[in-house]
Formats: C-alpha cells, sequence, structure tokens
C-alpha cells in the first residue's frame, strides 16, 4: 500500500508546495526484512544505553514523543501522528534530495527521512541517509522546543542561500556513493571510484558559495554539534546520535573541540570519515545568535550587484526584490552594470514570475513571461525623483499614466519609449510595474528590447535589496527542484530475501510471544554455527532470549571466539554481550 496519502492526515505535509511533494515517497513498511528489523533493534538498544550518559537531555524524552521505538522500526504514519503534537510532521524520501529542497522541507517543520535502512555489513555507520540516522537521530531531539524553532529557522535561511554548479556535482557524488555503499553486490573497485570522485571535488579550491557555506554550518550543529562545555560536552548532532562508532569516539581526547561561532561556516568535512574535530555551542539559544550573525553575511540580505552575479552563475531558478516591494524569479542570465558596480538593467531567460510579498501577481506567472523578464533599474535622468516615488501631479507632468507615449532616459543612459497601458502598484500606492506596447528598450548602441518582442513588462526600482534561490512564490515553479538522475539501487524480489530471515522471523515470533523452549533456540543454534559460521546478531538475540543456562553459556562461548577471530565484529559483539548482561543485572 503507497502511505503516502496517510501522511497527508498531517497538516503540515498538506500545506507543503508541489514542487517539494514530488519528493515525497511510500515507506513500503512491509518491505523491511526480519534482519533490518534486528539490525534496528540492535543498534537503537546500544545507543539508548550509551546515550542515556551522553547525550543532551532532551534526547531520551524525545524518544518518547516523537514515537521512536526500540525494537521496531517506526512507522511513519504512527510517526506523525506523534510529531503532529509538537507542531512537526515526518515523510520519507529516496535518499539524499537536492540541498535546497532538504532546507524547505525543514523550513515547513517536516523531516525528510530516507526509509531504507542499512546492510548488517554497515551497522555502525553509513555514509547514506537511512532511517536509524533520520528517526533516531533527527526526530527525538526536535522535542526540544529551542532547538525545533534553530532548525526551522535554518531551514529558512538554508532554502535561500545561493547555490552552484560545484554544490551540484558535490551533492551528486555524494548521493552516488551513499547508493553504491548501501547496494548489494556492487564492486568494490566502483565504491572505490566514487569515494575518489567525491575526494578529487572536495579538493578542487572553489570559493565557497552560500550553500556550501550553511551545509558547513548544518554538518557542524544539527549532524556532528556537541552541547555544553568544552571539557564536558553532550552530543545533540543526528549524525553522533545514530553512529555507534562515532557517539563513543567523538567525546574522546583525540577529537578536538571548538567553541561553536560562525567560523564554522568555513570549515569543511569529508562525509567519508570521522570528523578530527567538533563543535561545542554552550545552548541551543546559541546557534540562533550565530545563524543570525550568519544570514546578514548572505545575498538574501544584502542584495546588490554581487546577489545577482551569484544567482547568474548558479544557472538555477532565483529571485530578486527590489526597493519598491516587486518580486523577480527565474534563471538570470545578464545583468548590466554601471562604473559603481550598481544594476543598471538584468535579464530573466526563459520562464519568470512576479511576485509582491511572497504572493504570485496575478497574470504575470510563467505562463505570462514564458520567453523571460527584463528591465533596467535606477533614477531617471535629470528628474531627482524615482518613477516609484512620483505622486499623482508628479505622475501626470511626466506623461506617466495610461494612453499616453512615454520616453525617457535613465542616468545609466538605459532609454525606453512606449505607449503606456497600464501600471500596478504596490499596497502603499506605488507603482512598481508598468506595461508599454511599441516599447523599445536602448543601451548605448544595443537594442535590449523591440516592439515586435510584443508588450513590455518594466519593473520600477532603483536598486536589488535581496537575492535568493528558489522562487518568491513558492507555487510559481512547479518543477522548481529536479529529482537526481541517480536512482537508488533496489533489490529484485528474489534478491531481497535473505537465507536467514525466516530464522531472524522465527526468532522474533518467539521472543514477542515469551515463550521458553531450549530445544527450539538449541536447534536454530546449531543450524547457524553448521551453516552460518560467521552470523554474530542473530546469535546474540537467541541469548538474549534462552533461559537455559547451558545454552546460554554456549552461545557466549562461539561469540567469544567469533569476536576474537574476526576484528570487524569484535567490538559489535563484544558490546552486544556487555548491554544483555547490564540489561540482566538491571532486570
Amino acid at each position: 500500500m503507497d502511505n503516502r496519502e496517510e501522511y497527508i492526515s498531517n497538516e503540515h505535509i498538506a500545506r507543503l508546495p508541489r514542487h517539494l511533494k514530488q519528493f515525497i515517497k511510500p515507506q513500503n513498511y512491509n518491505a523491511y526484512t526480519p534482519i533490518n528489523q534486528a539490525v534496528w533493534r540492535y543498534v537503537m538498544k546500544r545507543l539508548v544505553q550509551h546515550l542515556s550518559k551522553v547525550a543532551h537531555a532532551s534526547y531520551l524524552d524525545g524518544l518518547k514523543q516523537t514515537g521512536v521505538d526500540i525494537d521496531s522500526i517506526p512507522n511513519m504514519y504512527g510517526m506523525n501522528r506523534i510529531l503532529k503534537k509538537i507542531g512537526w510532521a515526518a515523510v520519507a524520501v529516496d535518499g539524499f534530495i537536492p540541498p535546497n529542497a532538504f532546507m524547505e522541507f525543514q523550513a515547513y517543520k517536516v523531516l525528510v527521512i530516507a526509509s531504507d535502512i542499512r546492510q548488517l555489513e554497515n551497522i555502525e555507520y553509513t555514509p547514506a541517509p537511512d532511517i536509524i540516522h533520520e528517526s533516531a537521530g533527527h526526530a527525538p531531539i526536535i522535542a526540544n522546543p529551542d532547538y525545533a524553532e534553530y532548525l526551522r529557522r535554518l531551514g529558512e535561511v538554508g532554502a535561500k542561500a545561493i547555490l552552484s554548479n560545484h554544490d551540484m556535482e558535490v551533492y551528486e557524488a555524494v548521493r552516488k556513493l551513499s547508493i553504491l555503499k548501501e547496494a548489494e553486490g556492487v564492486e568494490q573497485s566502483e565504491i572505490d571510484k566514487a569515494e575518489e570522485s567525491i575526494t578529487q571535488l572536495q579538493n578542487k579550491e572553489v570559493e565557497l558559495s552560500e550553500m556550501a557555506q550553511i551545509r558547513n554550518l548544518q554538518w557542524w550543529s544539527v549532524e556532528y554539534g556537541l552541547i555544553g562545555t568544552l571539557e564536558n560536552p553532550k552530543i545533540y548532532g543526528a549524525g553522533l546520535l545514530s553512529s555507534i562508532g562515532e557517539s563513543t569516539s567523538c567525546l574522546e581526547s583525540t577529537v578536538e573541540k571548538i567553541p561553536y561561532s560562525i567560523a564554522a561556516a568555513q570549515k569543511e568535512f569529508d562525509v567519508t570519515q570521522p570528523q578530527p574535530q567538533l563543535y561545542v555551542t554552550p545552548d541551543f539559544a546559541f546557534l540562533m545568535q550565530v545563524l543570525e550573525e550568519f544570514s546578514n553575511t548572505l545575498s538574501l540580505r544584502k542584495g546588490g550587484g554581487k546577489g545577482l552575479q551569484k544567482l547568474i552563475t548558479s544557472n538555477m531558478v532565483g529571485s530578486i526584490e527590489l526597493n519598491t516591494g516587486l518580486q523577480v524569479s527565474g534563471k538570470f542570465s545578464r545583468a548590466i552594470l554601471n562604473e559603481d558596480n550598481e544594476v543598471i538593467f538584468f535579464q530573466v531567460k526563459g520562464p519568470a514570475a512576479l511576485a509582491f510579498r511572497e504572493k504570485e501577481l496575478i497574470g504575470h506567472g510563467i505562463d505570462t513571461h514564458h520567453n523571460g523578464f527584463s528591465s533596467p533599474l535606477g533614477k531617471l535622468k535629470n528628474i531627482n525623483l524615482a518613477i516609484e516615488d512620483m505622486g499623482p501631479m508628479d505622475l501626470k507632468a511626466y506623461n506617466f499614466y495610461d494612453g499616453k507615449w512615454l520616453s525617457f532616459e535613465f542616468e545609466s543612459g538605459v532609454k525606453v519609449e512606449g505607449m503606456n497601458v497600464t501600471g500596478i502598484r504596490n499596497i502603499y500606492g506605488k507603482l512598481m510595474l508598468i506595461q508599454l506596447k511599441d516599447c523599445t528598450v536602448s543601451y548605448k548602441d544595443e537594442i535590449l528590447f523591440s516592439p515586435e518582442n510584443g508588450l513590455y513588462n518594466m519593473a520600477l526600482g532603483r536598486d536589488i535589496i535581496s537575492a535568493f534561490a528558489g522562487a518568491a512564490d513558492s507555487n510559481s515553479f512547479p518543477n522548481l527542484y529536479s529529482e537526481s538522475t541517480t536512482k537508488t539501487i533496489k533489490p529484485l524480489p528474489s534478491q531481497s530475501s535473505h537465507p536467514l530471515d525466516e530464522q531472524y522471523r522465527n526468532l522474533r515470533a518467539y521472543r514477542n510471544k515469551k515463550t521458553n523452549d531450549p530445544a527450539f533456540l538449541k536447534t536454530m543454534f546449531d543450524d547457524i554455527q553448521l551453516r552460518y559460521p560467521n552470523e554474530w546478531l542473530l546469535l546474540l538475540e537467541i541469548l538474549e532470549v534462552s533461559e537455559d543456562k547451558e545454552l546460554s553459556d554456549d552461545l557466549v562461548v562461539h561469540l567469544e571466539k567469533l569476536a576474537a577471530s574476526n576484528p570487524k565484529l569484535n567490538s559489535l559483539i563484544i558490546d552486544g554481550m556487555q548491554l544483555l548482561s547490564q540489561s540482566m543485572t538491571n532486570a
């Protein structure tokens, strides 16, 4: 059954714009295998036991508040029922999604959860976003109101941060590596090649884009953040909360602890390696303080020619806002600057939309402006008043009213002439757009717009006060984000089952029924020793439910031998056995 319809029960999902809903996928809960459930259970039991000592106090309480159960992979429908109480929602997605889309979901207070789960071979850590990382790492901590508001605000700012082509190359490379690492039957050489591709991209000397900087802030706070004092910090970052290995190693003295500050925006990271340093915030309120300081550096607040140039370089849909409040969205392709580097003319190539206060102007969407949009900016030559500042008498004096032929020149030298058809005013009564027919726009010896191009809609404004990624009205571009061409590798139905699935299923049923049948467990143990000599997780589960001392002793001896002979399994087995021992002691 497609669970997507069930998600709509949460009001936060219902109000998402269309361009985000395209990423929502069904969870397909029944596709989780008994081994998947055992992996979830093992990781969660170990994490909760360890995190009770080292995680921020909000974490364990948040597990209960957000509907994350230790024994079973969470069902999205159940999570959404509970998340609604704290004002959030969750949706399933297919692995990594585009950076701006991820941030925008967050701004709408919706967690995106990759519904796949790591393989048993990657039980300690995976670079791929999986349901352990997303639901057990991200979800519980948002039960803290201060942190939840920081997460929302970070998403709001991040969704507007301007990307570069390099950002998208890194995104695609990381997505590809995460898919290959979690897919079955992939050659190691192919994984090595994908890792090398990421290394090469990371080694490129490129200026950090706005998105790259806010991605760094997200990484060193939301994903890998510590909170408290440098001497005794606690964990709150989801990457640490969901990693068996790093939730322990991150607190060791070999990992440098640095006071969190805006400098974290410049510190890049390697997703394939443990982090050599981590940032510590004194409290969640300080995260918001740093974010506010960082926001002041963005084109979102600074605007100007530099902001417009960033949009042109990104070659993605972005928006500018003029001092009149008019917002123009589309793929900006050109800017003409004067000697003071002020924008005197801009152009959008392809579909464009006009808005005011994030609401598309009626009749000025991408259907109307499917061939683009352009306009001069600035003040008129020899006239002290800007057009948008003119009162009724001023407008009449300069023929700025309907049905009159206009001919004027900007201080920049841009000339406009044509028949004034109509104008649109903002809520303060000032003109922000005029429409002309038979219009010619020229600059020096270049014709920028000619009558055969149709009606000319000219924006009014002296300067650009804001430039940001995405559309001003979130519904203006239904295909704002394109899905990745790198698709996840799903196992074929014939490949999705493991020979041990039935054994895991039987043992899960045995544990749920709370029966006592030593002969059944002994038979299962003997079969595993004979046919699957490296199996360890199922043996830990048998040991957990065994009430027969002789069988338990045999299991312990076998597991200890397996741990001693296999370094990769050593900590997994030993820690699992210690966890069982502590559970029995506390029982």
